[in-house]
């Protein structure tokens, strides 16, 4: 009998899996259609995204252009910090945890990826082959500055608080990226993105 449900429960795995495999392979088939292609190549550019998290992004966000301030997009994510305000005093907390969980799911996760110190790594180099300069060195960009402040939360107070934290800032890097997208496409260079990508 134990055999039995044993194999019962194998197959079904197995089939999960195929079934996941099967959809990943669309996702990827999917990211290289033209009204994906670019977008996705850009966000691929950073370290820890992935093609099926950059599919994420782009399907569940839009329309980048409707977040005139990177903070709004961090908000529109949960990605901001709760306030507590009392007279002239203000206590901010844990993190909303409002709006889109997917998307900021794909974040933190991508998150962890820059506990590490900054490298070139060949799969890394290997997304960024044919993309923008200007992503690339965004990208490197990222990387320097998100590892410094994970090691400088992580070690104050701790690694979760730190991945939310670096996941907030790598989500201004994402406005920023496809800022420089649609001004491509509109052939407009974007105003003031390097001073804004981070702001919270």
């Amino acid at each position: 009998m134990d055999q039995i449900a044993f194999g019962e429960y194998l197959a079904m795995l197995e089939y999960k899996l195929g079934r996941r495999d099967e959809l990943d392979r669309r996702i990827e088939a999917l990211a290289v259609e033209p009204s994906y292609k670019e977008a996705v190549g850009r966000l691929c550019c950073l370290k820890g995204i992935s093609t099926r998290a950059a599919m994420v992004l782009v399907t569940e966000i839009g329309d980048f252009r409707r977040f005139e301030h990177p903070g709004k997009l961090m908000a529109y994510v949960g990605l901001v910090p709760t306030e507590h305000s009392s007279g002239g005093s203000r206590r901010r907390g844990s993190i909303t945890k409002a709006g889109n969980t997917r998307v900021r799911h794909v974040l933190v996760q991508a998150a962890w990826n820059y506990r590490y110190p900054p490298r070139h790594r060949a799969v890394l180099k290997r997304r960024q082959q044919g993309q923008p300069p200007d992503a690339v060195a965004r990208s490197w960009k990222a990387q320097n500055r998100l590892h410094k402040v994970y090691k400088r939360l992580a070690f104050r107070k701790n690694s979760k608080i730190a991945a939310v934290a670096v996941a907030r800032e790598l989500a201004g890097f994402v406005w920023a990226l496809m800022q420089e997208d649609a001004a491509e496409q509109a052939g407009t260079p974007p105003e003031n993105i390097d001073k804004e990508h981070t702001a919270s």
